[in-house]
């Protein structure tokens, strides 16, 4: 779990307005976000059924995508 520690930008009534956190919390942020879109990704692509390829015909079929 990140450790936050945000201090708080304050309008004139005292409102918060905005958050600012150091770069170490901004980046560790970013990093458990890309995470989660990794996990997603992942729990998407599993839910979806797919036809079950040999290994070398999957690599086959990757290596002629990126010769075209």
């Amino acid at each position: 779990m990140v450790q936050l520690h945000p201090q708080f930008v304050i309008d004139n009534q005292k409102q918060p307005q905005a958050v600012l956190l150091t770069l170490t919390e901004w980046t560790q942020i970013v990093d458990e976000l890309e995470e989660l879109d990794d996990i997603r990704a992942y729990d998407q692509a599993k839910s979806v059924p797919e036809e079950i390829l040999p290994f070398a015909q999957a690599v086959r079929e990757i290596g002629e995508k990126y010769e075209a």
